[in-house]
C-alpha cells in the first residue's frame, strides 16, 4: 500500500512538472511586467514568455556560468547597452530584454527564428549566415523556444476562448 502511494505521488509530481513547463514560476509580478513590456515594444507575449521560460524558467535570480543574469539572462554588455543597472531587478531586466528582442525582430525584419537565434548568440553571427546557421547549440535553442512558443500560443488561445459551459 505504501509503495502504491509513493508511486502515485511520483506520477503526480511528474505531471505537475510537465504542465508547468512554460508557466510563470513564483511572483505574478514577473508575468505582468513581461506582458506590459511585450505590448509596449510590440513583441508577441507568447514569444517573450517562451524566451523567459527557456532562459531562466522564470527565476529572476538566475545566473548562468557565462555571466548572463535575471529573467531574460542579459549579458553585462547587453544590459549596459539597454541601460539596465540591476540585471536581477524584474522590471529592469524585462525592460532591457524585451527591448533587445524588439530590436532584433526589427533587425531581422520580423523573422522570429533569426531574432531568437540572435538573442542566443548575438546578431553578428546570425546576420552573416541567416537561416544557414548550423551551430547545434543555436539550432537546439531555437527549436526549444519554438516549442515553448507553440505551447504558450495554445495556452493563450485556451484562456481567450474558454469552452462553452465551462467556468474560467
Amino acid at each position: 500500500m505504501r509503495r502504491l502511494l509513493v508511486l502515485a505521488l511520483c506520477v503526480m509530481a511528474l505531471a505537475i512538472q510537465s504542465t508547468a513547463e512554460t508557466r510563470p514560476m513564483g511572483n505574478p509580478e514577473s508575468k505582468y511586467y513581461a506582458d506590459a513590456y511585450a505590448d509596449h515594444y510590440g513583441v508577441p507575449r507568447a514569444l517573450v514568455h517562451a524566451i523567459i521560460a527557456q532562459e531562466s524558467n522564470w527565476n529572476p535570480h538566475a545566473l548562468s556560468n557565462k555571466g548572463a543574469a535575471g529573467l531574460m539572462q542579459l549579458m553585462p554588455g547587453t544590459a549596459e547597452m539597454y541601460l539596465v543597472r540591476n540585471r536581477f531587478s524584474v522590471t529592469e531586466n524585462l525592460s532591457g530584454g524585451v527591448r533587445y528582442l524588439a530590436d532584433l525582430m526589427t533587425e531581422f525584419r520580423g523573422e522570429m527564428r533569426l531574432a531568437v537565434a540572435a538573442y542566443y548568440c548575438g546578431s553578428r553571427h546570425i546576420a552573416r549566415r541567416g537561416l544557414n546557421y548550423a551551430n547545434p547549440d543555436v539550432v537546439s535553442y531555437v527549436e526549444a523556444v519554438h516549442h515553448r512558443y507553440q505551447l504558450e500560443l495554445r495556452e493563450q488561445a485556451g484562456r481567450d476562448n474558454p469552452m462553452p459551459g465551462k467556468g474560467r
